[in-house]
């Protein structure tokens, strides 16, 4: 059969509708824009606070979904769009002084890391994860990587304006828990619209506000919107420009050691990610999936070192796409083919990326202090749903040191152009610690086995 090849069906309410199969094109075009809508919001905000260009990141996302099914053989119906994973480490390697090319030829490395983890667990079998990276190192993991960046909210996003960004939380925690359905799953997107017209309306009543914009290092007066990128910008045309660091839009990577281990960690949020994304869809589908697993995490490294080569976002598969599968129960690819389509799309319309870019702080500010802590807790939710025992100290000792490392912005130099430090030091001390006592505490616990069998 070709891969191309979807079997109409026409379900009953309540039926599913199976990855090789598909709706009428007309209902498949619908459920492909139900998905952009699904993964437009954290798509575009995470781009925006990685001081990279939304319009080049969601261009990529569609390439990358359509690449994503291919490699995977269009057996796992998936969304690939910016990954959250690399937030805090950019913050991390902008804070040194690094520029954005300096970002994605980190980020770009990393990809590959995760290409070549990819191959080896589709040959090896995926209980390879599971004994290198099992649930407590997991855990530990993603939860440094989302708390590690509560500075960056309250140093660089909050300041701009605390009032829109107080608001439009206080919207984005009620619309994902209380609005009905579909509608909570984009709450992101919802809260970007509401506070963007928050900000409007905002200036309208009360003027300009003085802070620190995006970008400036001195308090300016400024309108919270300003749209003067939005009156120059094309309808149609490729990304292009310079990002506020002055390097342009569509760029080459730089390499930097120092820098490629602080993103490597969110390669272990990554493989998690996908590994419990594919899982989800193959519950759902009722297919065995485990077989593609390796293609999934590697599609998903090829994905990102494609998108970095051009100074594109990282990409990950969606939980917000797995959810709209789950509650349409419709799984079929062609709805993601479309889904890619539209994004491509959109991407080329640089007016459209003008208007996410021209995003207020403070309205950024009110989503990431939601998002970010929303990472930190996944960590929580990953020990939670393994039955992770802090009962036992090889969990209880062998994560904490790396934990508050982390978090903490512990620093270990070793020379003048090289140091560890946050969670590049972090994740090292996790999986380290946890994996030596862990085999000391197996080799004890051997011994003492063996001491009662010989005194018996």
């Amino acid at each position: 059969m070709s891969m191309f090849k979807w079997d109409l069906v026409d379900p009953k309410p309540g039926e599913a509708v199976m990855p090789h199969q598909r709706l009428a094109w007309g209902k498949t075009a619908g459920l492909g824009a139900q998905h952009v809508v699904a993964m437009f919001g954290a798509t575009f905000v995470f781009p925006l606070v990685m001081g990279l260009d939304p319009n080049l990141a969601i261009l990529f996302s569609g390439i990358c979904t359509i690449l994503f099914l291919l490699i995977c053989n269009n057996k796992v119906p998936s969304y690939l769009g910016t990954s959250a994973s690399f937030v805090a480490s950019v913050a991390a390697i902008r804070g040194l002084g690094g520029d954005s090319a300096d970002v994605t030829g980190a980020i770009m490395v990393a990809g590959v890391v995760l290409l070549l983890v990819g191959v080896l667990v589709h040959f090896a079998g995926a209980h390879l994860i599971h004994k290198i990276l099992p649930p407590a190192v997991t855990g530990a993991v993603v939860m440094l990587i989302g708390f590690n960046l509560a500075p960056v909210v309250a140093g660089i996003y909050w300041p701009q304006d605390q009032w829109v960004a107080l608001l439009t939380a206080t919207f984005m925690v009620c619309a994902a828990v209380l609005f009905p359905g579909f509608w909570s799953r984009i709450a992101v997107f919802l809260a970007l619209i509401f506070g963007y017209l928050l900000s409007w309306v905002f200036d309208g009543v009360f003027g300009q506000i003085t802070s620190v914009p995006g970008g400036a290092t001195e308090a300016v007066a400024h309108d919270r919107v300003s749209w003067t990128g939005v009156q120059a910008a094309d309808w149609v045309g490729l990304p292009s420009g310079n990002l506020a660091d002055g390097v342009s839009v569509v760029h080459g990577p730089s390499f930097s050691l120092t820098f490629i281990l602080l993103v490597l960690p969110g390669v272990i949020a990554l493989i998690a990610e996908n590994t419990g994304h594919v899982k989800a869809v193959a519950e759902m589908t009722g297919e065995d999936l485990d077989p593609y697993m390796g293609r999934a995490i590697g599609a998903d490294g090829f994905a990102t070192a494609i998108a970095s080569a051009f100074g594109g976002s990282p990409t990950t598969t969606y939980a917000e796409n797995i959810g709209v599968m789950g509650a349409t129960k419709v799984y079929s690819t062609a709805a993601y083919y479309v889904a890619a389509a539209v994004a491509i799309l959109l991407g080329l319309c640089p007016k459209f990326g003008a208007v996410v870019s021209a995003t207020p702080g403070g309205v950024l500010g009110g989503i990431t202090v939601v998002l970010y802590g929303m990472i930190g807790l996944v960590g929580a939710k990953i020990w939670v749903e393994n039955r992770v025992d802090f009962g036992n100290p090889v969990n209880l000792v062998g994560l904490s040191a790396g934990l508050i490392a982390g978090i903490g912005g512990v620093t270990m130099k070793f020379s003048d152009n090289f140091e560890l430090s946050g969670i590049a030091l972090g994740t090292i001390l996790v999986i380290v610690f946890f994996h030596m006592i862990n085999r000391g505490h197996e080799s004890a616990s051997n011994r003492g086995a063996d001491e009662v069998t010989e005194a018996l």
